[in-house]
């Protein structure tokens, strides 16, 4: 009997560490489908982190985003524009690189405030995750570009964009409980 609890743990650790990486390659998609703009390109980052973040809870949500950051500091081509615009940390600390955190932050504070609600709370909580995304998105991007102007160069342009995202993800919310009830077998 202990043997099968014993057993159950690597199972469900193998099951956890397969689905944090189906996500960072999941989010690597989503970063390289993209509309350039400068100085930060619209891409699809904003649907996956919130579709993750709602479909696995804030724990695997935030592991995932760690995954996909750690691959990008350490030199993999997975933040969007790599390795044309650079690539590791150097890319990670240019002008994207506060909107890289406030993934991670929204990952988090999404996944907890959606954990449990009906289709309007995970809205707001998705609404409260790309606050914290823009929030340190233009916070970092200030250091890049006269004050004047970022807000029409890093919210701006992106802001419809991001909210036509949160509405397909609310649109997939019906299937995102079922999702995480077999991931959490």
């Amino acid at each position: 009997m202990t043997a099968l609890v014993v057993g159950a743990v690597p199972l469900r650790a193998a099951r956890s560490l397969a689905v944090v990486v189906a996500g960072v390659l999941l989010v690597t998609l989503a970063a390289k489908v993209q509309i350039p703009f400068w100085p930060v390109p619209m891409t699809l980052h904003t649907l996956a982190i919130m579709a993750l973040a709602v479909g696995l809870g804030p724990r695997l949500a935030v592991a995932t985003v760690l995954g996909y950051l750690a691959a990008g500091a350490a030199g993999l081509p997975v933040f969007s524009g790599t390795p044309e615009r650079g690539i590791g940390l150097a890319y990670m600390a240019g002008p994207t690189g506060g909107y890289l955190a406030g993934y991670l932050a929204a990952a988090g504070l999404t996944g907890a405030l959606a954990a449990g609600r009906g289709l309007l709370g995970r809205v707001t909580a998705m609404l409260a995750g790309l606050a914290a995304i823009y929030g340190l998105g233009l916070a970092w991007l200030a250091l890049f570009v006269p004050a004047d102007r970022v807000v029409a160069l890093g919210l701006l342009p992106f802001l419809l964009g991001d909210l036509v995202k949160i509405g397909l993800v609310a649109a997939g919310c019906s299937v995102l409980p079922g999702l995480r009830r077999v991931l959490a077998r």
